[in-house]
């Protein structure tokens, strides 16, 4: 299945201009609150009319302004999951997945291995206010795929479940997804979340795509600064290059070495927190501790350097023994080049 989207839209004092495609099975798309993701899904869905462009999904044109093709949300195919799930609240959880379904032979064998399929089976006679928030949720899921859509789209899904719920529904979508080969589209503003459930991204600030491309390559490099801040990375300088391969961290008041060659485009650099180590790397600087925030399984490490304005992150797992010292390491080939 392949989703392409180049749309533009103008909402006031917000411009949308989005513009990517993928051909995974599971793609995310990853930005801040009011960036455009949730726009970008009700243009797809049919539920808003881009200004612009064109939207397509396995061939089948949903959206053209220069061929004046605008499919009706009905005949697109899109299982769009709302953030409130919208459930009809006159219905029970069984209704709700059956009212979906147009054919009727094998009716009802579908809607009871749905059923089954999202553990349901002792609430399908119970009303949505009669049910918690990830029964509503499975029960909504269960709704999409009963509707056979070619795409499902989950918008911020997961938001407002507790961790241990959320981390279970996440896999039981995985499986979903790959037992139905359903095509999704999965927005989110969680990092985390659209690290574990996606195979590719596209990363949206303020209504463009800065970064686009496999999720496991974006999360370990990219290439500008929106891209390393939303993909979660805590410690970004402006830098002065001194030559082909080594750069001075203005706000850090550290030489780096690189492991490639630096032209004047590269303004930046980037390290993730758990990059930067008291260990060994071949870049090596001293700063001091001036905080440590411990959680369950790793701990964080506020560093300064004399002389820097910004303080450095540097973020490790509790299992790890190294002794706690003044000299701080990172390897050059951890170092994000950014524009």
């Amino acid at each position: 299945m392949k989703i392409e989207v180049n749309i533009k839209k103008k909402l006031g004092n917000f411009n949308l201009d989005i513009n990517f495609s993928s051909d995974s099975l599971r793609t995310g798309i990853l930005g801040r609150s009011g960036c455009g993701k949730s726009v970008t899904l009700k243009a797809i869905a049919g539920i808003i009319t881009p200004d612009s462009g064109r939207i397509v999904i396995n061939d089948k044109v949903l959206y053209d302004s220069d061929k004046n093709i605008n499919l009706k949300p009905q005949e697109r195919k899109v299982g769009y999951l709302f953030q409130n799930y919208a459930l009809f609240p006159t219905m029970t959880v069984e209704k709700n997945i059956s009212v979906v379904i147009k054919n009727k032979e094998n009716k009802k064998e579908k809607v009871n291995g749905l059923i089954s399929k999202f553990g349901l089976e002792e609430i399908r006679n119970k009303y949505p206010n009669q049910i918690s928030g990830g029964q509503q949720q499975r029960t909504a899921l269960a709704r999409l795929i009963a509707s056979n859509p070619d795409i499902i789209m989950l918008d911020e899904a997961f938001s407002a479940l507790d961790s241990h719920l959320r981390e279970q529904l996440q896999l039981d979508m995985i499986n979903f997804f790959k037992e139905y080969n359903i095509t999704a589209l999965i927005v989110s503003h969680d990092r985390d979340e659209i690290y574990k459930m996606t195979d590719r991204i596209v990363v949206v600030d303020n209504g463009v795509v800065c970064s686009s491309g496999t999720t496991k390559g974006i999360f370990k490099s990219t290439e500008n600064v929106a891209t390393a801040m939303l993909t979660g990375c805590k410690n970004i300088s402006a830098i002065e290059v001194l030559d082909s391969r080594k750069i001075f961290a203005k706000d850090w008041n550290i030489v780096l070495n690189t492991n490639v060659d630096v032209d004047s485009s590269i303004k930046y650099v980037g390290v993730r927190a758990h990059d930067f180590n008291f260990d060994k790397g071949d870049n090596e600087f001293t700063a001091k501790v001036i905080n440590t925030v411990e959680s369950i399984f790793e701990n964080v490490y506020i560093l300064e350097v004399a002389g820097g304005n910004k303080n450095i992150w540097l973020k490790r797992s509790n299992e790890i023994n190294t002794e706690i010292g003044s000299k701080v390491f990172v390897n050059s080939e951890s170092l994000m080049l950014l524009k």
